[in-house]
C-alpha cells in the first residue's frame, strides 16, 4: 500500500518509501511528493535498492520534471533515520527557482573549471529572473564519493558562486566503499557531481556542526600521499602505530569504531575541521576521507555530545528562521556510526523529524570551500513570512 503525503500543502513536501521492491519504493515516495507545479524533486536512496529498477521507477513516475538524487549509507525522511529506503522532498516553482549544473570525469576536472562552471551558472540564473545574491540563494552539491575529488572540485565551485553559501554530501553505498551514484540527467552515473543552485523567497540558513573539538595532542603528518588521501607517517613513525599509540591502544585493535570514535581536527582559518580515518592499508598506512598533506598539524578530537550538539544546533536553526519547512540534511556515515555505538538512534531520529530533516548519511560532506569529516551540514528553509 502507498504511504498517504506527509506534506499536503505548501511549497515544500517531503516524503520516504519503504518497500524493499525498488518500483513499489519509488511509488510510495512519488505519492508523498508529487506535484504539478515542482521546481525540483530531490531523491536520497540506498544502493540496497535495485538500481536499474530505481532508475525505470523514476523516470516513469517524474517524468520531464528535473530530479536530482544519490545514493547513500543511511536515509533521513520524515520518520526519521532508516537504511534500505528512499527518501526525498520537492519544491513548488512558487517559492523557488532552480538551475544545475553537471561536472563529469572528477579527477580531470581542474579548480577554474569549476569556477567557471558556477560563473556560468549564475549568469543562467540571471537570464532567466532576478540575479541570485547570498541572501536569497544557496548552492546544493551531490557527488561520487569515492573519486577522491571533493577538494578540487568544491574548492572551484565555491570560487565561482560570489559569495553564495555552499553545503553538499558525497554519495555512497552502504558502507560497501566499491561505487556511488548520482542521478544527473535521468541516469544514475559514478564520477559525477550535480550542482544545484536554488534561489527562494523563503527565509533559510546553510550551517555545518560537528560534536568534536581539537585536544591538546599534536600529530604532525611527516609523510603522506595527498592525492590517494593517505599517510604513512605521524611524528617520525608509522602511521598506525603512532596514532593507535596516541589513543591508547595496540595498532591491532584499530577499527572503524576506534576510528569514529577518534577522528583527528585541523585547524583553517582558524576554523576547526574534523578529518576522519577510513582504514589501515597493508602497509600500517592510514587511508583518510580527506586529502591530508606532509606538514599538516593534526590533533586528536575530543568529542561532546552528539544529541546535545545536535539539539543546540537546531536551537540556532530556530531562533535564526523559526520552526523549519525543511532540513536537507548530509550527514557523515561516521556519525551514524557513532550514533550506533551509543545507542542514540531513536533519539536522533527523533530530533531529525521534528526538524523535518531529509537527507542522507555521507561519505564525506561540503561547506562552502572544504571538504570534511564527521560533520552535519544542511540548509534550514522557513516557512513563509
Amino acid at each position: 500500500m502507498e504511504r498517504t503525503a506527509s506534506r499536503a500543502v505548501g511549497p515544500v513536501r517531503t516524503g520516504v518509501g519503504v518497500s524493499e521492491n525498488a518500483a513499489q519504493a519509488v511509488a510510495e515516495l512519488h505519492s508523498q511528493i508529487a506535484r504539478e507545479d515542482a521546481a525540483l524533486n530531490v531523491f536520497f536512496a540506498s544502493s540496497k535498492l535495485d538500481r536499474k529498477a530505481l532508475g525505470e521507477a523514476i523516470r516513469e513516475r517524474f517524468g520531464s520534471q528535473p530530479v536530482i538524487g544519490c545514493t547513500t549509507a543511511g536515509e533521513i525522511g520524515p520518520e526519521g533515520y532508516r537504511n534500505g529506503s528512499i527518501t526525498g522532498f520537492s519544491f513548488s516553482s512558487h517559492e523557488f527557482r532552480v538551475e544545475t549544473v553537471a561536472l563529469s570525469d572528477l579527477g580531470q576536472v581542474p579548480m577554474a573549471d569549476g569556477q567557471r562552471a558556477t560563473v556560468e551558472l549564475r549568469r543562467r540564473m540571471a537570464e532567466k529572473g532576478p540575479a541570485p545574491t547570498p541572501q536569497d540563494t544557496f548552492a546544493f552539491l551531490l557527488i561520487d564519493g569515492l573519486s577522491r575529488s571533493e577538494e578540487t572540485i568544491v574548492n572551484g565551485l565555491n570560487r565561482g558562486l560570489d559569495g553564495i553559501p555552499l553545503f553538499g554530501g558525497s554519495a555512497a553505498d552502504d558502507a560497501k566503499f566499491e561505487q556511488t551514484w548520482v542521478w544527473v540527467n535521468g541516469e544514475f552515473r559514478s564520477n559525477h557531481a550535480l550542482l544545484a543552485l536554488v534561489q527562494t523567497s523563503l527565509p533559510f540558513h546553510v550551517f555545518k556542526t560537528q560534536h568534536f573539538a581539537s585536544s591538546d595532542t599534536k600529530l604532525v603528518v611527516t609523510g603522506a600521499d595527498p592525492a590517494n588521501r593517505r599517510v604513512f607517517e605521524i611524528n617520525g613513525a608509522p602511521a598506525a602505530e603512532e596514532y593507535a599509540k596516541i589513543v591508547g591502544i595496540d595498532a591491532k585493535d584499530l577499527s572503524s569504531d576506534v576510528f569514529a570514535a577518534h577522528p583527528v581536527v585541523v585547524k583553517v582559518g582558524g576554523v576547526q575541521y574534523v578529518r576522519s580515518i577510513m582504514t589501515i592499508d597493508g602497509d600500517r598506512s592510514l587511508l583518510f576521507a580527506c586529502a591530508i598533506d606532509e606538514g599538516v598539524v593534526m590533533s586528536v578530537a575530543q568529542g561532546e555530545n552528539m544529541l546535545d550538539n545536535l539539539q543546540e544546533t537546531f536551537a540556532g536553526v530556530r531562533q535564526r528562521i523559526g520552526d523549519p519547512a525543511l532540513v536537507i540534511g548530509c550527514d557523515c556515515l561516521f556519525r551514524e556510526v557513532e550514533m550506533d555505538q551509543r545507542k542514540l538512534r531513536q533519539s536522533i531520529s527523533e530530533v531529525m523529524r521534528a526538524n523535518n530533516v531529509v537527507g542522507f548519511a555521507t561519505y564525506g560532506e561540503q561547506y562552502n570551500g572544504m571538504h570534511v569529516n564527521q560533520t552535519f551540514t544542511g540548509v534550514a528553509i522557513g516557512n513563509p513570512r
